[in-house]
């Protein structure tokens, strides 16, 4: 008996693994800022969808992930020596279809979640939907592959950064606002951020697996300044959002973690191409800027709503 759930909780990390749980901050921020900008709203908000939306968005996450990793193999895009995947597949923990598989699985259950809150909101919330699903599933699925054509650093931050906003936002108060839109543009930005740490430092490797990513078109040089153009954004779009009062001054708060992001863009900044161990945490290290920045900016709306 020890044996068997022993066996079961190793197939359980390995999922756990296969869809890189650590980078599931990145899909939740942007749910719960959504959230925290519906307390704001003065009409009726359905707080039980709150769960709902959040589980669906993490499951497309998680499903984008699955298929990632199974296109990224497929076209020799990661390897055993590769940064970029789970390290699932090369490992040999699990064959490649099965990844597939359990990604499709995933979308449909995200899909299923989504129509129950079609039922509730309507149409806007399939047009939402349907963007998550094709954005995730074609990412580097085929016959678009969407990543390999230079497109992942801007869709990314679309679909991870005001899409995700605007529909955990609109999925409670069944209303959309143009400050909404706007306050997700910090997330989106960092979120964004994620993805050109990782092509950064992978330029060598994708060069050499022939896809085509922003970073590798651009040269080293020129994807170093997309990165830090994205992560000063992102604190300069809080600024100039408390200066015009889109955000309350709490959110300045923000800025308590730009000693990390400084952190980061020094060691991009001194990394060589052909030395990617050099900056192999870069993507993660971003993502623990994100989930900070994201933490303490819906903190700042909270505080805001509890004493304004």
């Amino acid at each position: 008996m020890e044996d068997v759930l022993n066996k079961k909780r190793g197939s359980i990390g390995i999922w756990f693994q296969a869809v890189r749980a650590f980078s599931f901050t990145a899909s939740a921020v942007p749910v719960l800022l959504g959230a925290a900008l519906a307390a704001f709203y003065p009409g009726k908000v359905m707080w039980v969808l709150l769960p709902v939306v959040f589980v669906a968005g993490v499951l497309f996450h998680a499903a984008t992930n699955l298929v990632s990793d199974y296109f990224d193999y497929k076209k020799e895009v990661d390897k055993d020596y590769t940064f970029g995947s789970s390290g699932v597949i090369t490992a040999g923990l699990l064959p490649p279809e099965k990844i597939l598989y359990g990604g499709l699985i995933l979308f449909c259950i995200a899909c299923i979640l989504g129509l129950f809150l079609i039922a509730v909101r309507g149409l806007p919330i399939l047009y939402i939907g349907l963007a998550g699903l094709v954005g995730g599933y074609f990412y580097t699925g085929q016959p678009l592959g969407y990543k390999y054509l230079g497109l992942g650093d801007f869709l990314v931050f679309i679909l991870m950064g005001p899409l995700m906003v605007i529909g955990s936002y609109f999925s409670l108060t069944g209303h959309y606002e143009t400050p909404v839109l706007l306050v997700s543009l910090p997330v989106g930005f960092l979120v964004s951020a994620i993805l050109q740490a990782n092509n950064v430092r992978d330029i060598k490797h994708d060069t050499e697996a022939g896809i085509k990513t922003l970073e590798n078109m651009v040269g080293e040089k020129g994807a170093k300044v997309a990165y830090y153009f994205s992560v000063s954004a992102a604190y300069l779009s809080v600024v100039i959002m408390v200066i015009t009062k889109i955000l309350p001054v709490w959110s300045l708060a923000v800025i308590v973690t730009f000693p990390l992001a400084l952190k980061i863009m020094k060691k991009l900044a001194k990394s060589q191409p052909d030395r990617p161990e050099e900056i192999a945490a870069a993507d993660v290290e971003t993502a623990q800027l994100h989930f900070a920045f994201g933490v303490i900016l819906i903190v700042s709306l909270l505080v805001h709503l509890l004493v304004q």
